[in-house]
């Protein structure tokens, strides 16, 4: 089993920053991916970003591209998510999510089975 933790998350201004934390417990040693996702009143869930535990190698939704960071402390099994340029539309529950499996998409919700309890982020125009 893997717990996870979110925090960070708060109420900022169009154009600010916020960074989201999500701390991972448990059998940790053993996970390939970490992701990102966010869920706004009446959307479905949808993916952020991801990475891999092992590679690094990162996954980004289009709509985030070049203003969210994804990184991971693999010593503190600690991801984090740099959010810059916070538009109001960014504004959701954030959602950090784990799976040991490979060879799967990246972003989507079934591609992950262990979850944290959220995060709200508010952005304000």
């Amino acid at each position: 089993q893997v717990q996870l933790v979110e925090s960070g998350g708060g109420s900022v201004q169009a154009g600010g920053s916020l960074r989201l934390s999500c701390a991972a417990s448990g059998y940790t040693y053993s996970l390939e991916y970490m992701a990102w996702f966010r869920q706004a009143p009446g959307k479905e869930r949808e993916g952020v970003a991801a990475i891999s535990f092992i590679g690094g190698g990162t996954f980004y939704a289009d709509s985030v591209k070049g203003r969210f960071t994804i990184s991971r402390d693999n010593a503190k099994s600690t991801l984090y998510l740099q959010m810059n340029s916070l538009k109001p539309e960014d504004t959701a529950m954030y959602y950090c999510a784990a799976d040991f499996r490979i060879g799967l998409p990246r972003l989507l919700v079934g591609s992950y089975n262990y979850w944290g309890q959220g995060t709200q982020v508010t952005v304000s125009s």
